[in-house]
């Protein structure tokens, strides 16, 4: 059978377009996404407070850098691996905790570091005159530099999330959920005849990346304060 006809026979397949079969597109899709959010809500709950603290006082700045290398070294797949082994040995749930927490751990370091960069570099003046309305710290943190370190924020969790939804595909080796990755680990293991479902997961997981990437390009664009947006612009 030729790729073509096995590409075609892989989408011609009744549940391949099925909401709640596991072969379906649709179900690897929402299994996909839901551990890629999963992971980023978590991730950004541990370290956006965090780094927002540190910056707002200044402190913190090696962490910073050193999160930075850190998100750089780290091996997905042998992060998947050591969390795989763990649970093995401490009898969790291998199909859902190994993935999950490699997720997280991938994603903390680009979230750590830009919201600590988008709060440092805002400009001194502004925050001096807040204090000297009465803002107090923690109104300081949460009503003005939060805001505007927004668009740097969520353009670390932009990069955060784009490296999940690569590393769940990855995950489908040691999990028998993966969302689209399933196809690819499945596709290799039947060899020559599953070319076209290779390709076909494959073509899956890079268009739901650029969705993504498009989504959080839109989310940046709304959530940015229309008092910095139009200074950006002017800059422009």
């Amino acid at each position: 059978m030729s790729f073509f006809d096995q590409l075609n026979a892989w989408l011609a397949d009744p549940n391949r377009w099925s909401w709640t079969d596991r072969e379906g597109v649709p179900y690897r899709t929402l299994e996909h996404l839901r551990f890629s959010l999963l992971a980023l809500v978590i991730a950004a709950a541990l370290t956006i407070p965090a780094a927002l603290w540190l910056a707002h006082y200044r402190r913190g700045a090696f962490l910073a850098s050193s999160a930075v290398n850190i998100g750089r070294a780290i091996p997905s797949f042998g992060l998947i691996i050591l969390f795989w082994f763990l649970a093995s040995r401490w009898e969790w749930d291998t199909t859902f905790w190994p993935l999950l927490l490699a997720l997280v751990a991938l994603a903390m370091p680009p979230l750590f570091t830009n919201t600590y960069a988008g709060v440092v570099s805002l400009e001194q003046e502004t925050v001096d005159a807040a204090r000297g309305t009465g803002y107090r710290e923690r109104q300081i943190m949460l009503r003005l530099e939060f805001p505007l370190a927004s668009p740097v924020i969520l353009a670390g969790a932009r990069v955060s999330f784009l490296q999940l939804i690569a590393t769940v595909a990855i995950g489908a080796i040691v999990n028998d959920g993966g969302g689209l990755g399933r196809y690819i680990v499945d596709g290799f293991a039947v060899g020559a005849q599953g070319y076209g479902e290779i390709f076909a997961g494959g073509l899956a997981a890079v268009i739901l990346a650029l969705v993504c990437d498009g989504a959080f390009a839109l989310l940046t664009r709304v959530a940015t304060p229309r008092g910095l947006a139009l200074q950006n612009a002017r800059r422009d």
